[in-house]
């Protein structure tokens, strides 16, 4: 039997927008919600059908696809139905899928239904730590002590919440089921027992040191082994080093995120590292070798070829940053800024003069002759044109 169009289903047109799906979807369920109508196979049929269709219409995705391939979309080998495949195609889970869409269409009734069911699971909270480190750390890799404050387990009552002695009793309200329901309307509403928060057990004796809560505030020093190669904004988990868990449940875990530090010397791209270095004038024009650092703490000579303008890099390959998880390097490059001599002395002025008046400016100075030419024909060119 061929299935009804979806938007026929719900009555409403194509262009219809999400606030018209959704109090379209709302007055049909109210009308065909298997509470409403005990042991009426055909209405519990209806509300599934409208279930099905609101549950493709109020998704973009799932609504463009139904627009373009109708009930095909969803359905074949290539619909994705339960597998994920590459159809495209969407996967609607009715067994579970119902409580999400009620929830999101009626909760406002529901005191935020569903999505409270089962209790509070007692999981610690996870905690975040900023810390930062050097280049050289980075680089190299390095252990850090970090001081956290958060909760962990009470001493005194080893997590129970409960005075020595004494244990946890079921909870008279909800019987241990940590969860109560109450009828409203047609509608039977679950919600976490008020008594026990979900937890199914109450104190009766609670512990003195913790209040009842099985947990208590501490600072403790943890080491963070970091490992060479990291980046700024790396995220390094501690499993367990969070908030303990309420009771007994089970902790949350530390999340340590790494800034590095601006260094003096070194800017850092990836793996590879960069900085100028300050050529004189004599130096750059007739070559010679320079020291200069790396990041490893080594020295490395560098040899300057005569004529070494501002700009020029040399590469230095193996001599940049470590990568991580891994053995190799990153490369070091070194730029050349080539520095005017200042403060010269009334010699040191004479010679130049006599350097200036004994050079061939088109073979010693090639860029600024060339660029000069040009300026020189441009002004030539626009005389012309005037």
């Amino acid at each position: 039997m061929a299935k009804q169009d979806y938007y026929e289903l719900l009555g409403v047109s194509r262009t219809a927008s999400a606030d018209d799906l959704k109090k379209a979807y709302r007055k049909l369920a109210m009308q065909y919600h298997p509470d409403r109508n005990p042991g009426d196979a055909a209405a519990e049929l209806k509300f599934k059908e409208i279930s099905e269709a609101y549950d493709a219409l109020r998704d973009d995705d799932k609504r463009a696809a139904y627009d373009r391939f109708g009930h095909a979309a969803f359905e074949g080998p290539g619909s994705g139905r339960g597998a994920g495949g590459a159809g495209g195609g969407f996967d609607f889970n009715f067994s579970s899928g119902f409580a999400d869409i009620f929830d999101e269409v009626f909760g406002e009734f529901m005191g935020g239904g569903a999505r409270a069911r089962g209790g509070a699971s007692g999981r610690g909270a996870d905690l975040r730590y900023n810390l930062e480190i050097s280049l050289e750390d980075a680089f190299a890799g390095t252990t850090a002590k970090v001081q956290v404050a958060s909760s962990i387990v009470c001493e005194v009552c080893d997590g129970t919440g409960a005075e020595a002695g004494s244990k946890p009793i079921t909870c008279p309200t909800c019987s241990g089921a940590g969860k109560v329901r109450a009828q409203q309307g047609f509608f039977t509403i679950e919600r976490p027992c008020p008594s026990c928060g979900g937890a199914g057990r109450v104190i009766e004796k609670p512990c003195k040191a913790c209040g009842g809560a099985g947990r208590t505030r501490k600072e403790k020093t943890l080491s963070v082994t970091i490992p060479a190669g990291v980046e700024e904004g790396t995220r390094i988990r501690l499993t367990g080093e969070g908030e303990a868990g309420v009771r007994g449940a089970p902790p949350g875990d530390l999340y340590i995120f790494l800034a590095i530090g601006a260094h003096r010397i070194f800017q850092r791209d990836g793996a590879n590292t960069f900085y100028r270095v300050p050529l004189p004038m004599t130096t750059a024009a007739l070559g010679g070798q320079i020291e200069v650092p790396s990041i490893d703490g080594s020295r490395v000579k560098i040899t300057i070829p005569p004529g070494t303008q501002t700009g020029h890099q040399f590469r230095l390959r193996g001599k940049g940053m470590s990568v991580l998880r891994v053995t190799q390097r990153g490369d070091m490059y070194v730029e050349a800024t080539v520095e005017t001599p200042v403060n010269l002395s009334p010699r040191q002025q004479e010679l130049l003069r006599e350097f200036d008046a004994a050079s061939e400016s088109d073979q010693t100075h090639p860029q600024s002759s060339g660029f000069f030419q040009r300026v020189k024909e441009f002004f030539a060119g626009s005389t012309t044109s005037d």
